[in-house]
């Protein structure tokens, strides 16, 4: 079966452009982000960067089963497209901003908008691709969507860097989300099933997900290698500007090619996979990758950094977390009923989220240094622990 060929359903069509045109407005932000983090706070940016992801990550794990308990008999079409306007909305204050707490408050909103777009989106998937070779193919072109953008916002943000300020590249950003509504809007999505037998409550919705994940031993996995994904992933999100623009002393348009390299290594993972899962388990895929991972600290914490060696490093990094998070939609699906999706998606989107609380801080309120051991020992913390509770047999 083509890598493509779940592109041929209308529907999926329609949800995969948003996705892609929302991602590339996504990719701008992260590098304007850290750029403007950096000229509010010189070589702290790390610190004024830990803190606005600590803000965003704290908004998913919170709000993120909240509202999908909320919107269970919701059309799911309203949902994203109200989540896209307000992230539009919220890009277009960024380039005005000039103090810490004015970024902290904005990236608050914006990621209140996401917690709410982002379960429902992952939901609505199974749904319009119920075949499991479809979805296991529409998972590797939502995570190769996710890579190219790592590449392509980076590179195309180094090219308008050239000739113009970094605060015009959260323009794009608006008009991305503004993009991703109108496809949202053209799709004809399926209708969300509706729960049968008693109706259950608020509470009871909020946290059903919650208790399947925990409840499977497959998922339980899932939530440790979560932070074997989450302790890697903050020392790019947090200290690739820091090592660029304040260790090496290079410039904007560096930084930008870093990430570029990053999303790289991710994007050749991806388009080996779909072909490797249907004859390897997924097990055998990612716990070797969450091995790399903790490897890769290693070397960043006993090996003296130069460009050299964080391009190698950024690009084996973006090709294990790949690996890992790749499979989580196949082993979500196949553990959940189909009326219990949204509600193990959104369980998986804050729980994973929730290990970014711990990973976000340590790495950048503890110094470079010493961030990098805690993260190392946190990776290797979660691969072991995942080893240990997943049983060898296909998920």
């Amino acid at each position: 079966m083509s890598l493509l060929s779940p592109l041929r359903n209308r529907v999926y069509l329609h949800l995969f452009s948003a996705q892609v045109v929302a991602l590339v407005g996504t990719g701008l932000l992260t590098v304007a982000l850290g750029l403007l983090a950096f000229d509010i706070a010189g070589g702290s940016a790390g610190r004024v960067l830990a803190t606005a992801l600590t803000i965003k990550i704290l908004i998913y794990v919170l709000l993120s089963p909240v509202v999908t308990a909320l919107a269970a008999n919701w059309s799911t079409r309203p949902v994203l497209v109200a989540a896209d306007l307000v992230r539009a909305g919220v890009a277009l204050t960024l380039p005005f901003i000039g103090a810490e707490w004015q970024l902290y408050l904005a990236i608050g909103v914006l990621q209140a908008a996401s917690a709410t777009f982002t379960p429902t989106f992952q939901a609505a998937i199974p749904r319009v691709l119920p075949e499991e070779g479809q979805y296991t193919n529409a998972l590797s072109l939502s995570r190769l969507a996710y890579d190219l953008e790592q590449i392509a916002s980076p590179v195309l943000a180094a090219a308008l860097l050239t000739v113009m300020s970094y605060t015009n590249l959260f323009l794009g950003t608006v008009v991305g989300f503004l993009a991703s509504a109108l496809l949202v809007v053209t799709a004809g999505l399926p209708a969300v099933p509706q729960i049968t037998g008693p109706q259950s409550g608020f509470l009871e919705r909020t946290w059903r997900g919650v208790r399947i994940m925990l409840h499977e031993r497959p998922l339980r996995a899932v939530l440790w290698l979560n932070l074997a994904v989450a302790a890697p992933m903050a020392m790019v999100m947090v200290n690739t500007v820091v090592l660029v623009r304040a260790q090496l002393g290079l410039d904007e348009a560096a930084l930008a090619w870093t990430l570029a390299v990053f999303g790289l290594g991710s994007m050749l993972v991806a388009l080996v996979l779909p072909g490797l899962l249907e004859t390897v388990p997924d097990r055998a895929v990612m716990l070797p990758a969450a091995v790399l991972g903790a490897v890769v600290l290693a070397v960043l914490a006993l090996v003296p950094v130069t460009w050299q060696l964080l391009a190698v490093t950024w690009l084996l990094l973006g090709g294990a977390l790949s690996a890992m998070q790749t499979p989580i939609g196949r082993i979500v699906r196949g553990r959940a009923s189909e009326s219990d999706l949204g509600y193990v998606f959104a369980a998986q989107f804050s729980l994973s989220h929730a290990c970014y609380l711990v990973t976000y801080p340590v790495a950048g309120w503890l110094g470079l240094e010493a961030a990098t051991w805690t993260l190392l020992g946190l990776a290797v913390l979660g691969t072991v622990m995942a080893a240990l509770t997943w049983p060898r047999v296909r998920a």
